[in-house]
């Protein structure tokens, strides 16, 4: 996953530390959690091998912070097992300190009203 410069310049190596894939991918679904994807979606946008993702969701899913449906995945809508799951708090916490906090409504008043056209490609 990269980060932009100023980030780079002004952030401790402590903070830069890698999250884990897990935490990258529950992460990436969090901040996109009106939607499904495919593993090979999700590698594609963090950066990581589509092996390492597939691992991640599967062992994610064990603690029930991400739903499977055919090829698809997406984030749990239950907000109190995911808040408990330590590695949301992690990631949450770092994507916080580095880029500020998320305001959904805010995101979502510019966010697009059609899928991105890859996306219709797959259906």
């Amino acid at each position: 996953m990269s980060i932009d410069r100023d980030t780079f310049e002004n952030t401790s190596e402590e903070e830069l530390a890698d999250l884990s894939v897990p935490e990258q991918v529950l992460g990436f679904l969090a901040a996109n959690d009106e939607r499904a994807f495919k593993a090979r979606e999700i590698a594609t946008q963090i950066g990581v091998d589509e092996g390492a993702v597939s691992t991640a969701l599967s062992r994610l899913k064990d603690r029930d912070v991400v739903e499977h449906k055919a090829t698809y995945w997406a984030v749990t809508d239950d907000t109190g097992r995911l808040e408990r799951y330590s590695g949301y708090e992690r990631a949450t916490a770092l994507f916080n300190d580095q880029l500020g906090a998320e305001e959904k409504e805010s995101w979502r008043e510019h966010a697009p009203s059609e899928p991105h056209p890859s996306v219709e490609n797959e259906r």
